[in-house]
């Protein structure tokens, strides 16, 4: 049995008409009665009452519509995997991730995995975590790094890893000499944040308002890179996350101190949109990012 006569017998139940199903297959009505005429004498019992206006599906016609959605929906399903396999020794896979995990996490990541594939493209962007849900929902992008990721019946949502959280400061600050610091001591101090929306200052915020400290907001941005300028020059002081400063830790612009309170994280996540068809690099790609992750 052709895949297109299902379609048709498919479309004439859902349009109701001969002369509307003719037109969307650019066949003529006479066309379209034969195919059903085919099917019905193929399983030898009646699929349509011709009889009923608009036209009725009989009970024989009811069980094989639904086997034919069914096909349909498998054989598109079958097209796209084979599709995404075709591609995957020779495509690229396009992750967007946050800038702070981008440019500091995910590069020993990408190493690993073109060991195991090295004529795979990894496409890296950085956007706000915003436009990268806005991405892989839209099929534009097929992995999505946020922090602070959160539930969406539309997504799948895999934990990444959970990032310490320190108090950052300027060498010149009061407290850079300290080893570790009580996060009752930012009570009150200039505090360079995260914008408001952005779920790192969420997270960061429900921390404070945990321990009841009140700090005042002397710097927005939507990056951590500019945070982190703003607290080289001793603007105020910040809670980033440890991956994020390494390199001005290292370099000795940024003083990176633990809290005595408990071991603050910020989790961070992979999402990919449900139902996506994955090449088995990408799949590859993903496992690989859970496995270091655990």
């Amino acid at each position: 049995m052709h895949i297109e006569m299902l379609r048709i017998f498919c479309d004439l139940v859902e349009l109701l008409s001969f002369s509307k199903t003719a037109e969307k297959h650019l066949l003529s009505q006479s066309a379209v009665s034969q195919q059903l005429a085919q099917l019905e004498l193929a399983h030898k019992c009646q699929l349509i009452d011709r009889k009923k206006r608009p036209i009725e599906l009989t009970k024989q016609g009811q069980s094989f519509y639904q086997a034919s959605k069914d096909i349909l929906d498998r054989y598109e399903q079958l097209k796209n995997e084979l599709s995404a396999l075709k591609k995957s020794s020779v495509s690229r896979i396009n992750v967007a991730a946050i800038f702070s995990i981008g440019m500091h996490t995910l590069p020993d990541y990408v190493k690993r995995f073109m060991v195991s594939y090295p004529n795979v493209n990894v496409h890296m962007e950085y956007f706000s975590a915003e436009r990268i849900y806005e991405f892989v929902l839209a099929g534009d992008i097929d992995i999505g790094l946020v922090a602070v990721p959160k539930r969406d019946r539309r997504l799948e949502v895999y934990d990444f890893e959970a990032e310490p959280l320190v108090l950052a400061c300027s060498p010149k600050h009061p407290l850079s000499h300290e080893s570790q610091v009580d996060i009752h001591r930012l009570q009150f101090e200039r505090f360079i944040a995260f914008g408001k929306g952005v779920p790192t200052r969420v997270w960061i915020d429900s921390i404070l308002e945990r321990y009841n400290i009140v700090v005042r907001p002397v710097m927005e941005f939507d990056n951590i890179e500019t945070v982190k300028r703003a607290v080289e020059i001793n603007s105020g002081i910040s809670i980033l996350p440890q991956t994020g400063i390494l390199q001005e830790v290292g370099s000795g612009t940024i003083k990176a101190i633990a809290f005595s309170n408990e071991n603050f994280v910020r989790p961070t996540g992979i999402i990919v949109r449900k139902g996506k068809i994955l090449g088995q690099a990408c799949r590859y790609f993903i496992e690989l990012l859970q496995k270091k992750a655990k």
